[in-house]
């Protein structure tokens, strides 16, 4: 089967990026290498092409309501208002559920207007939460689901200096955190929205995907550089953001990955009364974030002796040491707890670590 390649692959290619295969998708691994590139985005700016991602459009009065069965936060807290460049719409963070209380995939949604919303999915589960969608609609009077995947590209900008890059190109201020707004960007008319998935500040746009080429390249002028997927994976872990497939299964729920915070099981949404009979009853196992001592890298797969498993580890380019995230039992979880992980038949010890594991000016 062919890789699908995005409106910047050839942008990636001239730049000699290392390309692999993800999610279907050709896309950049690495540039410069994985420290350097870590390193802009934690000091100064970095940008990825995570234009693989997925777009579901929910419009219709009875759009809210949908999205209330299908996502686990409450989404009429998402609010709308007017503010100086135009009108600005709410972001949110949620997970979708089986019925059984296992997670699907976790999305953020975007509110552009009254009663249409932009939610945005993991690559490899698109298709899947589309249909997953489209068939809650089916239950809902006066709403469409539309997939919007052909219709856009999609820029992470990160970092400190990432606003001021961005807002130098913009002839209205950006919309803050977790906030969206359509700002005319270079001549581009594109989706601005305060989110990211580095634990730094920064935006991400959605654009035409024939804007996508004159967007990159502007912002590669004033500053930003390029980033692969393995600078984006870990700084997402020294954040200790979750990445499906890795840390979020259907075989777990959200209590026990720590995202007890974006449910409201009085939302009714798919999966709630499992989700509370977890919440009531307490957990098993819990997510954790650790650090190794000693020496070494705990990788995804890798068991902790006792019980538990890796989900994802990597070396943190920032903390300078081995780092993950993984699942315990909820009596082994308390911060400072020692664990021993076998990694590839040497055990390596590690300790229970204050989430995030990077935190700025500490």
């Amino acid at each position: 089967m062919s890789l699908r390649r995005t409106p910047l692959y050839e942008r990636h290619a001239a730049a000699g990026a290392k390309l692999v295969p993800f999610a279907g998708f050709e896309m950049p691994v690495e540039y410069e290498g994985v420290r350097e590139e870590h390193l802009s985005v934690r000091e100064a700016c970095g940008m990825f092409d995570v234009s693989h991602m997925g777009e579901i459009e929910t419009r219709g009065s009875g759009a809210l309501e949908l999205l209330q069965r299908v996502l686990s936060n409450d989404v009429s807290k998402v609010a709308l208002k007017e503010e100086t460049g135009g009108v600005v719409g709410g972001a949110q963070y949620s997970v979708i559920c089986a019925e059984d209380g296992g997670v699907l995939d976790d999305v953020f949604t975007y509110r552009l207007d009254p009663e249409r919303y932009l939610t945005v999915t993991n690559a490899a589960n698109h298709e899947r939460d589309l249909a997953w969608f489209e068939g809650h609609a089916q239950e809902t009077d006066d709403v469409e689901v539309i997939d919007r995947f052909p219709d856009y590209a999609m820029l992470a900008v990160q970092g400190p200096r990432a606003r001021e890059i961005v807002q130098a190109i913009s002839d209205t201020p950006l919309p803050g955190r977790m906030t969206a707004a359509v700002r005319r960007l270079g001549g581009s008319e594109v989706l601005v929205c305060g989110t990211g998935y580095t634990g730094e500040d920064g935006v991400e746009l959605l654009c035409a995907p024939e804007e996508a080429v004159a967007l990159w390249d502007e912002l590669v002028r004033r500053g930003a550089a390029p980033a692969g997927l393995a600078a984006r994976d870990t700084l997402r872990i020294e954040a200790c953001f979750h990445l499906y497939g890795n840390d979020l299964t259907e075989a777990r729920g959200p209590i026990e990955a720590g995202l007890g915070w974006c449910c409201h099981e009085d939302t009714g949404f798919v999966g709630s009364e499992a989700v509370r009979a977890v919440r009531e009853a307490g957990p098993r196992e819990r997510m954790v974030a650790f650090a190794i001592e000693g020496g070494g890298i705990a990788r995804a797969g890798n068991e902790v002796v006792g019980g538990g498993v890796v989900t994802s580890g990597t070396f943190s380019p920032s903390l300078k040491v081995g780092i993950g995230l993984g699942y315990v039992p909820s009596e082994r979880a308390q911060l400072g707890t020692h664990l021993d992980i076998d990694v590839r038949g040497k055990i390596r010890g590690a300790l229970v670590k204050e989430k995030p594991l990077y935190r700025k000016g500490g």
